[in-house]
């Protein structure tokens, strides 16, 4: 019973309907893993250790009573993003530290009604703002891999905590490349899908046309087994799509990999801070396609020059308007002795929003002010359109589009970034959101310091089964994904 954390979520799940092991054996071993091991990489900000050994109790006596599901059991951790009923959520901001939600998160709910087992609620940049992790402010989250490293961001807490095996998947979200790129430094599988495809609802908002919710986990084989509980329908969120929900675990060889056309976009593999590592991975991984069967397909994104400046024009303005609620009025901080309501308004948001929010604010509010909303903001869009109509006329001519999911590995923890360079490292990210696009990230091998590198796959509308078809099948001809971090070997 001490390797129980090396299993995958089909193992999991057929051990449970096997009564190899209780849900309760189960939960108590992850919490006995994070009580040992996860003041070195600090990725939860709160462990529910007494409700999830409830929830166990509760998962063991429904399989008693033959009404378990698949996955009735499995434990999870849930980014710090999503509300949870009578659990704090905080999305890594001070503004936040007391907030108790009153409800649940549409994906948790989700979760819930699967028979899900919740771990507890793990670390992000502070609103999603971020790609290391390090503006939260409960501090920075290590990677499992080099633990003087960061896990990459905002989703750092997700990978982190699978990447260590102190949950077997977790949820994570996806505004620039915020699932993709943790996943990519922390050597997991991480699906970013359609906009639209899985609820926002109870997810809390950084910039409401880009973020999407997504699973973490080690294979794409255990990603399907997440988005199956994920994926649907919510009239609670008007910009959640009514289309089927495929069965993406049923799905996961569907797609004749013999038959694939990936087009390799020639713009992407000439950025000048791709990594000489990261670039031969990479390029490793699509001959491994291509003695699979796949054609390479050199084309042509010529809009790449545009993805940064448009992103950090539409996201801030989107997060300047979400985070105005954030007042001291209603919920979340307050400072303390306010002369009046305008000191109020000032120090209860200076004090409780962090640099990086206060400086994504301030560029949002300016690109909306009067002025020059048509000269940023409304161009901004337009110049959104053309990025996703270059996607589109591409896939007229391939099926997928492959690219790194970061021009680097992981940075070093306090590594001196400047905010322009730092937002440079979503390059090969942001467009997939601008254009509302699926992506996944794969392991696909290790830079010289052992620290993993990831390919991106990037599907048109609605290709979710497809993009975790191709990685599984990818998965089941090499052994990246069941690598593991020195941390993660550790027995509880």
């Amino acid at each position: 019973m001490t390797d129980l954390h090396r299993l995958s979520i089909r193992e999991l799940a057929e051990g449970l309907a096997q009564a190899q092991f209780s849900s309760r054996e189960l939960t108590a071993h992850y919490l006995k893993r994070i009580e040992k091991i996860d003041a070195q990489v600090q990725s939860y900000v709160t462990v529910t250790a007494e409700q999830a050994l409830a929830q166990a109790d509760a998962a063991d006596a429904l399989r008693q009573a033959g009404q378990a599901t698949v996955l009735t059991g499995v434990p999870i951790a849930h980014k710090d993003i999503f509300c949870t009923q009578g659990i704090r959520t905080s999305a890594g901001s001070k503004m936040l530290d007391n907030f108790i939600s009153p409800y649940d998160a549409t994906v948790v709910a989700k979760g819930k009604t699967a028979g899900l087992v919740t771990l507890g609620k793990v670390n992000m940049d502070e609103f999603a703002m971020g790609s290391t992790s390090e503006s939260s402010y409960y501090g920075a989250t290590k990677n499992p891999w080099a633990l003087d490293h960061v896990p990459g961001g905002s989703s750092g807490g997700s990978a982190a905590v699978v990447a260590a095996d102190l949950a077997p998947f977790a949820t994570g979200t996806d505004t620039g490349g915020s699932i993709r790129q943790p996943a990519s430094f922390c050597g997991l599988t991480g699906l970013k899908p359609t906009y639209g495809r899985v609820s926002r609802f109870g997810m809390i908002a950084y910039a409401s046309s880009l973020d999407q919710g997504g699973p973490m986990a080690r294979s794409a084989e255990d990603c399907a087994y997440l988005m199956n509980v994920m994926a649907g329908h919510d009239a609670k969120d008007s910009t959640s799509i009514e289309k089927d929900v495929d069965d993406y675990v049923a799905n996961l060889n569907s797609t004749a990999v013999k038959s694939l056309r990936i087009g390799i976009p020639k713009q992407y593999f000439n950025v000048a801070g791709l990594d000489a590592a990261v670039k031969a991975r990479v390029e490793e991984s699509l001959k491994k396609l291509e003695e699979m069967g796949a054609t390479l397909v050199e084309i042509d994104l010529n809009m790449t020059e545009a993805y940064v400046p448009t992103y950090y024009l539409i996201a801030p303005a989107e997060a300047s308007s979400n985070l105005s609620r954030f007042d001291g009025v209603r919920y979340g901080y307050r400072c303390e002795n306010p002369t009046d309501i305008l000191d109020l308004y000032k120090r209860s948001r200076s004090e409780g929003f962090g640099p990086e929010v206060q400086r994504r604010i301030l560029i949002g509010t300016y690109a909306l002010s009067a002025g020059y909303y048509d000269a940023y903001y409304v161009k901004a869009q337009k110049v959104r359109r053309l990025i996703q109509q270059d996607f589109l006329k591409a896939f007229e001519n391939v099926d997928v589009i492959a690219a790194p999911s970061a021009p680097t590995t992981a940075y070093r923890i306090g590594a001196s970034l400047d905010p322009v360079e730092m937002y440079l490292g979503d390059i090969y990210t942001i467009a997939v959101n601008l254009a509302g696009l699926p992506a996944i990230n794969a392991p696909v091998g290790f830079d010289q310091d052992q620290l993993p590198v990831g390919l991106q796959l990037i599907g048109n509308y609605w290709s979710e089964s497809q993009l975790l078809s191709i990685v599984h099948q990818y998965q089941q001809n090499t052994d990246w994904h069941t690598k593991r971090a020195a941390i993660a070997e550790e027995n509880a």
